[in-house]
């Protein structure tokens, strides 16, 4: 039997082996992008969920109405296809799970604040300029004051879900289970 000193001199050449300790960088890549997007999901479905709990407390005052979901169907053209306020929601939801949390991960470092969760303060109060208009109601008077303040806080409650969410997992030590 060869000693092994001899085998190491020798090589065996025309072979390839792949030394383990090299990172295949593609592969990290779209780990990460996977990774990054998982994030984005879950800090959407959190703060979506917040939101939708204050949205129902401002319909318990009168301040808000599923219906306004309704809207959301229309938009895009699915009115008469599919339950109007059911599919509504299911596009809200999606939207805050999706492409709002993309653009939170790529404006959070230029919007004001230390921390994620208040940058999401000011992306919620972004994002509430045009849910404000587009999900309004025909409310007036204190009707209208109360729509304002519900939506508003209901955005801010999005933003720190999504951005609480956002801190604490991208703060987590790697790990590959």
């Amino acid at each position: 039997m060869a000693d092994t000193r001899e085998l190491e001199e020798q090589g065996i050449e025309g072979e390839e082996f792949e030394d383990p300790t090299v990172v295949d960088d593609e592969f990290d890549r779209l780990f990460g992008i996977v990774a990054d997007g998982v994030v984005g999901a879950a800090g959407g479905l959190v703060g979506t969920t917040l939101m939708t709990v204050v949205l129902l407390v401002g319909e318990s005052f009168d301040v808000f109405t599923r219906a306004s979901f309704a809207t959301v169907t229309e938009m895009v053209g699915l009115d008469g296809v599919f339950p109007p306020v059911t599919a509504g929601y299911v596009i809200f939801v999606l939207a805050g799970m999706f492409p709002w949390p993309l653009l939170f991960a790529s404006l959070k470092e230029y919007l004001p604040g230390g921390r994620d969760p208040v940058h999401g303060v000011y992306f919620g109060t972004a994002l509430w300029t045009g849910f404000v208009f587009a999900f309004y109601d025909g409310y007036a008077g204190l009707a209208l004051v109360g729509y304002l303040a519900v939506t508003l806080v209901a955005h801010w409650v999005y933003g720190v879900g999504l951005g609480a969410v956002f801190e604490y997992l991208s703060t987590r030590p790697d790990t590959l289970v």
